[in-house]
């Protein structure tokens, strides 16, 4: 028996409730923030783009400021929310979240919400990534160019709510699994540079027409092929 199923025998041995996202927390909508906003230095900010373009599913700094002054008048995200972009341009990329673990309260643009909670953090945005939610999304999305997922929906999707040791150590199961996923990317992308590379000096050398065709001895390639 490892780890995680002693736990569940020992916190939830007749099984995991279920709640609904809003009974667990509360849905706080971003407003104000545009990009014409950001500043080189000051209050950190999450823009709603900025969501799936930018970051992952954790972060505990900010990619861009806006002036305190500015920052008084926005919503703020704290240490342990959720910021979910309410829009997109499709199925994929609505409702992708980032959980904000940084110290310092941040501001918020529109077309988000900032899901305020009493659960773990990762625990909850693991589940906003898994096939069940990304069903549910494709049947309450609404709009074309746009697509929305209005909050009275997020609300009502209903979640498991295990103990939060279990949920700890699911989160430590599945932090280990994306730790090593970035390696992997890491490792991949560094050979595929070098295949790159390889590949273009190939490109280079064989559509070199003057080395093919009388640059070398007795009008032969002088390529000296790298191993592959």
């Amino acid at each position: 028996m490892n780890t995680l199923e002693k736990l569940i025998q020992q916190y939830c041995p007749n099984g995991v409730e279920y709640k609904t996202l809003g009974e667990i927390g509360t849905f706080i909508r971003g407003y104000g923030l545009q990009k014409k906003d950001f500043t080189e230095f000051g209050v950190g900010c999450i823009h709603y783009g900025q969501i799936y373009t930018y970051y992952g599913l954790f972060t505990d700094k900010t990619k861009s400021f806006v002036s305190p002054e500015l920052a008084l008048k926005l919503r703020k995200a704290q240490k342990g929310d959720i910021i979910i972009a309410t829009t997109s341009e499709n199925i994929e990329d609505v409702c992708k979240c980032v959980v904000w673990l940084g110290n310092d309260e941040i501001a918020v643009s529109g077309e988000t919400f900032i899901y305020k909670h009493n659960q773990n953090p990762k625990f909850i945005a693991y589940l906003l990534q898994t096939n069940n939610f990304f069903e549910f999304k494709k049947k309450y999305a609404i709009g074309t160019k746009v697509i929305r997922v209005h909050n009275q929906n997020l609300m009502n999707y209903s979640v498991p709510v295990p103990p939060f040791p279990v949920q700890e150590e699911i989160v430590r199961i599945l932090d280990t699994f994306t730790e090593l996923e970035a390696e992997l990317e890491a490792e991949l992308e560094a050979e595929l540079e070098a295949r790159r590379k390889q590949y273009e000096y190939y490109r280079n050398e064989l559509l070199s027409f003057d080395k093919l065709g009388g640059g070398g001895q007795n009008g032969r390639s002088t390529i000296s092929p790298k191993p592959l």
